[in-house]
């Protein structure tokens, strides 16, 4: 992707930062379970649970970096891929979004956009890493973020936005490579110092911020029928 193409993206929550300052994830570096209870509910949990009280098998999915989580996530749970089609489904969480953009001081049009490359706007998602939700939170993240159903719209809008906040924070309001540490993590944009050389990422970059830049011309009801 080339840098000259979204140049007018850079430091776009450069201003943004400051009423959020000491928000900063917590608990990143703690090991992450999963187990599934007597009824086949799959848990996510930051302390290891005993298998009498769980009724189930407790597994790790991430230990320490989190970088475990995706692969050991990509066996607990069913891929779901967006299937939601109704036009009304593009403003349907708007209230969500909107409480989002103003607790952790975001573009609205940045946490739709998330949501569009993410999820199409379908809160059922589930990646084949096993991401989940409208802005598709891996279990690792979702934790962090103080989610507790990440199938739940607005607990997932909102810990979605307080992730793209820490990221926010973490790369002095660099929209790019916020966004970019969204995808791949913030590992892997520091390791590199920009956006990692991932086709994937690469082009998720260019989607978000694609998207952006059409939801801020656009009027609330174009919003609305944006596809």
């Amino acid at each position: 992707m080339a840098a000259s193409s979204l140049s007018s993206a850079h430091a776009v929550l450069g201003l943004l930062g400051l009423g959020a300052a000491l928000l900063v994830p917590g608990r990143a570096n703690a090991d992450i379970y999963t187990y599934t209870d007597a009824q086949g509910n799959v848990h996510v949990t930051s302390q290891p649970v005993r298998g009498g009280k769980s009724g189930g098998k407790m597994d790790r999915i991430t230990s320490g970096d989190g970088t475990k989580s995706r692969k050991k996530a990509a066996q607990l749970f069913t891929v779901s891929m967006p299937s939601d089609r109704s036009p009304e489904r593009f403003g349907r969480y708007d209230s969500w979004i909107r409480e989002g953009a103003r607790l952790y001081r975001l573009p609205e049009e940045l946490i739709r956009a998330i949501i569009k490359c993410e999820s199409d706007f379908d809160p059922r998602a589930v990646s084949p890493t096993g991401a989940q939700g409208l802005m598709q939170l891996m279990p690792a993240t979702a934790l962090r973020m103080q989610v507790r159903d990440a199938f739940d719209p607005r607990e997932n809008i909102l810990g979605g936005s307080r992730y793209l906040r820490v990221l926010a924070n973490m790369f002095n309001g660099d929209l790019e490579l916020t966004v970019a540490g969204y995808n791949a993590g913030e590992n892997a944009v520091m390791k590199y110092q920009g956006i990692p050389p991932y086709e994937e990422t690469q082009g998720y970059v260019g989607c978000v911020v694609g998207h952006y830049r059409a939801f801020k011309a656009l009027d609330g009801e174009g919003l609305r029928s944006a596809r």
